[in-house]
């Protein structure tokens, strides 16, 4: 069963430094653009969603990109839209990023590459990864330490990775111009140093802006019921929860495991809407798992908060870390976090 690491690397405090900056840190651009997100009326929390579904879309994605995506351990981040980004300058972007991350190197800053490294960056489409034809292509941008050693003996290590992403996001879309190019959705594997750096330049070379998205309790919440309803050929792992209690001098942690046909038996139990999930059935689905807790243990989870759910679809943690293990629902969990990502940015 996947678990969480949910541990941070400490970088340097000049980093550190120019980590925080790089979250606070507004544009000019960005402040004419809170103008516009203003005129966006405020969304509520849909009171019902479609159960995620496989995409005709996701049978573009390249086969080796799309098996490199999954099972691995992604941090979100909400992206403010790209000004005059063009898919066509992908080369010239990879050289100027080559180019700011050695001169960051040369500032002594904590930049994860050795001595005896020399940095290559690629920035390449991720083809169908999208919910409908409009959305704008999704990009990955890997960062690789090449050896200076003879040509025969060169390795390379992928030193970063992240990719950029828009799943049903019109109501985004529709609200900024065609100068801009929307990909609200982040994901990002590697150091915090290296991330605040990379987003340093996207920052200044796109007028754009960052900020870490975190996932809280109620969103878990749907999270678990979703996933719990997607039908499976086969499961892969237990279904799990985390709960978190607060106590001093130390947090306690419950984890509750349940059996991933017992959890899509509760939830058929509950489920009323084909097709659907509603807030009642999440509301109901939680309840249920509650009780059966407390008449075991006598403890109410209620009182705790929920901080990480675990299923064979994906994973998610509090802190805003993603597993995606299922490539059939793939596109269904980036359409939820799109649309997390879009109700932070507006």
């Amino acid at each position: 069963m996947d678990s969480y690491d949910a541990s941070k690397l400490t970088p340097r405090q000049d980093a550190s430094s120019r980590l925080k900056d790089f979250f606070i840190g507004a544009t000019p651009l960005q402040k004419r653009l809170e103008s516009v997100r203003k005129q966006t009326s405020f969304i509520p929390t849909p009171p019902r969603r479609k159960i995620p579904q496989g995409s005709q879309l996701q049978e573009d994605i390249d086969p080796q990109k799309f098996a490199f995506l999954l099972h691995e351990q992604w941090t979100l981040y909400t992206l403010t839209p790209l000004y005059k980004f063009s898919y066509t300058n992908f080369k010239e972007y990879s050289k100027l990023l080559n180019a700011f991350i050695a001169a960051e190197k040369q500032k002594g800053l904590a930049v994860e590459v050795g001595d005896d490294f020399n940095i290559k960056v690629i920035f390449s489409t991720l083809m169908g990864v999208k919910g409908t034809q409009r959305d704008p292509e999704a990009f990955l941008v890997q960062i690789l330490s090449k050896s200076q050693l003879p040509s025969e003996h060169k390795e390379e290590k992928v030193l970063w990775t992240g990719w950029f992403c828009c799943i049903f996001g019109d109501s985004l879309l529709e609200t900024v111009s065609e100068d801009f190019t929307c990909l609200p959705l982040f994901l990002a594997n590697g150091t915090e140093t290296n991330t605040a750096i990379i987003g340093t330049w996207f920052q200044k070379t796109f007028d754009c802006y960052f900020c870490p998205l975190a996932i809280n309790a109620f969103n878990l919440s749907w999270m678990a019921a979703m996933w719990t309803a997607c039908k499976m050929d086969h499961y892969m792992a237990t279904t799990e929860f985390l709960w978190s209690v607060p106590c001093s001098p130390h947090s306690l942690d419950i984890s509750y495991a349940i059996h991933p046909e017992d959890a899509k038996a509760l939830w058929d139990s509950v489920h009323k809407t084909p097709g659907e999930v509603t807030q009642e059935e999440v509301d109901l689905f939680m309840d249920c798992l509650y009780s059966h807790f407390h008449r075991h243990f006598k403890i109410h989870l209620s009182a705790t908060r929920l901080v990480r759910v675990s299923t064979s679809v994906a994973s998610a943690h509090t802190d805003g870390k993603i597993k995606i293990l299922c490539p059939k629902y793939f596109i269904g969990v980036l359409a939820y976090l799109t649309e997390l990502a879009v109700f932070q940015i507006e």
